[in-house]
């Protein structure tokens, strides 16, 4: 089970990042989701948090908050599956740009398999016609800028895919 660390990453306009992610030998399927990657060494998951958004956005001028969700999930990616243990941070930056900035620290592979990030509205992210992991994003982040971040992390289904 590969642990993993995620980011939930809001802009002051409470929009949230995501990732356009894609099986490298077929750009036709595609889906987005949040910047994180596995954890390395001996490094803690808040650690991976802040290093893989750094590398998968180029943003480092960020506030990591707490843990707000957990998920365990399986899905088949460049031709072998993944198991993951997933830790998903809540994370503010002050930045206002549409641009995100080019990302300078991906593997080989997702160079081939990463095509770009862009910001959500929440109501853009409800109305989505794209596949979007985890898959009940949307409604998640409506809830947490309603109500907050919960006491503790919420355990999300699992998802296999």
């Amino acid at each position: 089970m590969r642990k993993v660390a995620r980011v939930v990453l809001l802009d002051p306009q409470d929009r949230i990042l995501l990732l356009h992610g894609h099986e490298p030998e077929d750009p036709s399927d595609d889906w987005w989701f949040t910047p994180g990657g596995g954890v390395e060494g001996d490094e803690t998951r808040e650690e991976a948090a802040r290093r893989e958004l750094a590398e998968e956005t180029g943003i480092t001028d960020v506030e990591l908050g707490p843990v707000l969700w957990r998920r365990t999930c399986s899905f088949p990616f460049a031709g072998r599956r993944w198991d993951q243990d997933e830790w998903y941070y809540l994370a503010r930056t002050a930045d206002t740009r549409d641009e995100v900035p080019e990302a300078t620290g991906l593997t080989e592979l997702e160079r081939r398999s990463v095509a770009g990030a862009r910001w959500w509205t929440c109501q853009e992210l409800n109305q989505a016609h794209e596949t979007v992991y985890p898959t009940r994003l949307a409604e998640l982040l409506r809830r947490l800028l309603d109500e907050g971040p919960p006491a503790g992390p919420e355990t999300l289904d699992t998802e296999i895919v």
